[in-house]
């Protein structure tokens, strides 16, 4: 089972919009990493994110690319300062591969629990955008099989 973790793109500052909506720069990183991930073979049975705008609109990106068809759901417990406790408890009975879409630092304390990493150390640096995939093993610990983030896939877009 694999759970592919992504924090939202750049997002619009409060000030310029209340919604906080992604970024001109923000979109244009995601859909580089979700080509990334489409050219790749990366797939998802599932999509998840926070409800806040700039979350909804990556995990509609990354579904393009990911989940095809698959419905973009609202989940409550993924916002910035959720604890991830709840959600590590589900994942370990779910069967079918998830993209998580969230915002720091919940989503890099999610990553580091999953991993068994201690107290205060994160394993996974993520940036707005960026996306890692854990992998659960069939003894039920999870490991980083791959991370991406925006300016390897602007690298590789921009490549000859």
């Amino acid at each position: 089972m694999r759970l592919v973790l992504a924090q939202h793109g750049h997002a619009l500052p409060k000030d310029a919009d209340p919604d906080r909506p992604l970024s001109e720069e923000g979109r244009a990183d995601v859909e580089a990493v979700a080509g990334q991930l489409a050219r790749a073979g990366a797939r998802a049975a599932r999509v998840l994110h926070s409800g806040k705008t700039r979350a909804r609109e990556t995990a509609e990106i990354l579904a393009g690319a990911m989940a095809p068809g698959a419905p973009v759901e609202a989940r409550a417990g993924l916002d910035p300062n959720d604890d991830p406790k709840p959600v590590e408890g589900e994942c370990a009975g779910w069967q079918e591969d998830v993209l998580l879409v969230g915002h720091m630092p919940f989503v890099a304390r999610l990553a580091a629990r999953l991993c068994g990493a201690r107290k205060g150390r994160e394993p996974v640096a993520f940036v707005p955008g960026s996306v890692v995939c854990l992998e659960r093993g069939e003894d039920g610990h999870w490991a980083v099989a791959w991370m991406l983030r925006p300016e390897l896939a602007r690298q590789r877009r921009s490549a000859p």
